[in-house]
């Protein structure tokens, strides 16, 4: 199989992978959010961000370095596995012991207990780090496909069963952590990787000089994009951080999903191309141009159906997330850009530049968190909006430098898309301002209106990013052969 197919097999595989497990978690989420209320909703966003930077610790950037590296040995492998597993009990202790202090902090006893049980789930992603990375290297995304959607139902449906019998927030602490058990019983259990009992210092030294740079990098930008969460849950309500983190729950199902299949699939392909610039600008090309039209189509047409779209499957206690949700899909399209542009500094080895750019964008967030106190959660995430289109023009000055492909150019190349999803959203709008139906109906009817209109201009201007993953659909499921 060459390049190109094993992308394109490796962007379906994730893809199909990834948006049926999220698909189930959103499906999940949808009944927990008509079982559970936003204040529940609230206690689990306001202790993520502590999970979230510690399984950041975890990684330490060695899978990026292990990723990029193409003469991996088992010294590698195992050293990177052991370290981890050290991480991962040290962290747990940690927020064993810090608990108590973090709920003081935010005024809440009852976070004590949920971070201390949640904590477990760090030891338990050590173990699965060198498992995902081999699957990775290979570029097959099938076996971590079926491990994902089985623990997705398997955990779905437990935290489902213990909301219906009144467990409250702790359905979703088991939910998370029955997920990641299940993840890595099945990772261990399909994949037969072994560590041997050995520790490599030289191994250690070469991994950590590339991957603590992006282990930086990572803690800062995940403290600066978890810090809203913070900031929400310390001066407002956890209702509010509630409202706030079903907006995102919605906008992640298309933006974060996105991001994560073609930056985890995009990294391996391009680093297998790292020294031929010119072949990875066109590869880089078609991944960031397609990408774009199929996030830009989605995210505007979930902008545009918010209301009918929060009320049909949510209901209306979460009525307020829907200008929250509307606001943050302009986050939504410009996050993937970011993260396709900034991955080409780790495909050639500038972790270094990597953490330098990270910094200075993540000082940015600084005089947002301000804004958001002062102002609101609305003025928090229009501050969120000016910092991604500036990291935008900065990640792409640099990546440019490599691969000879400015701004201006991307933006030619992503106007089509662009355009289409601005005329579509405006369409699909008014026909919900207008329409005075129940939502279940303006929501159907929003969504054919919008498909209508993106195939017909697809075909009708022959817009390059829709023929092409027409084609590939088309291919897949047999009907051009």
């Amino acid at each position: 199989m060459g390049l190109k197919e094993q992308a394109i097999s490796g962007v379906l595989w994730n893809g199909a992978g990834r948006i049926a497990s999220y698909g189930i978690e959103f499906f999940v989420g949808i009944i927990l959010a008509r079982l559970l209320t936003p204040t529940e909703f609230g206690l689990i966003g306001t202790i993520m961000v502590f999970i979230v930077l510690s399984e950041a610790f975890i990684n330490g950037g060695f899978s990026h370095a292990l990723i990029r590296k193409q003469d991996c040995t088992q010294k590698d492998y195992t050293t990177v596995f052991f370290f981890n597993i050290a991480i991962g009990i040290l962290l747990f202790l940690i927020l064993v012991i810090t608990a108590g202090p973090i709920s003081s902090f935010f005024n809440n006893s009852e976070l004590k207990p949920l971070i201390q049980v949640l904590g477990i789930g760090l030891i338990i992603s050590s173990l699965t780090l060198i498992q995902k990375v081999r699957l990775t290297k290979r570029i097959d995304f099938k076996l971590q496909t079926k491990i994902s959607l089985i623990a997705s139902i398997i955990s779905g449906l437990a935290s489902v069963t213990m909301a219906y019998k009144g467990f409250g927030v702790w359905s979703l602490i088991a939910k998370t952590l029955i997920n990641q058990g299940v993840n890595s019983i099945l990772l261990w259990h399909w994949n037969k990787w072994k560590p041997d009992m050995l520790f490599s210092t030289e191994s250690f030294r070469e991994l950590f000089g590339f991957g603590s740079k992006l282990l930086v990098s990572r803690l800062i930008g995940t403290l600066m994009q978890n810090i809203n969460y913070i900031i929400i849950a310390k001066f407002f309500t956890p209702q509010d951080l509630g409202y706030f983190t079903r907006a995102e729950m919605f906008k992640n199902l298309v933006s974060q999903n996105a991001t994560y299949i073609v930056t985890t699939v995009g990294y391996p392909v391009l680093a297998t191309i790292q020294d031929d610039r010119l072949r990875m600008k066109e590869v880089f090309r078609k991944i960031l141009v397609n990408t774009f039209f199929v996030i830009v189509i989605l995210m505007a047409g979930m902008a545009s159906t918010s209301k009918a779209l929060i009320l049909t499957l949510v209901g209306e206690q979460w009525l307020q997330s829907v200008i929250l949700l509307q606001m943050l899909c302009f986050v939504g399209v410009l996050m993937p850009l970011n993260s396709l542009n900034v991955n080409i500094l780790n495909v050639v080895g500038r972790s270094d530049l990597y953490l330098k750019l990270h910094v200075i964008v993540e000082l940015l967030a600084i005089p947002n968190i301000f804004l958001g106190i002062f102002f609101g959660i609305k003025a928090l995430i229009a501050g969120m909006i000016f910092i991604e289109l500036l990291s935008y023009v900065i990640f792409n000055h640099e990546s440019n430098k490599i691969l000879n492909y400015p701004l201006g150019e991307q933006l030619q190349d992503i106007m089509p898309g662009l355009i289409l999803a601005i005329a579509m959203a405006a369409i699909v709008f008014l026909i919900g301002y207008l329409v005075t139906l129940g939502p279940i109906l303006i929501l159907i009817i929003q969504v054919l209106a919008g498909t209508v209109i993106v195939l017909v201009a697809g075909e009708l201007l022959k817009i390059d990013s829709y023929i092409f993953l027409r084609t590939i659909l088309l291919n897949k499921i047999g009907f051009n052969k």
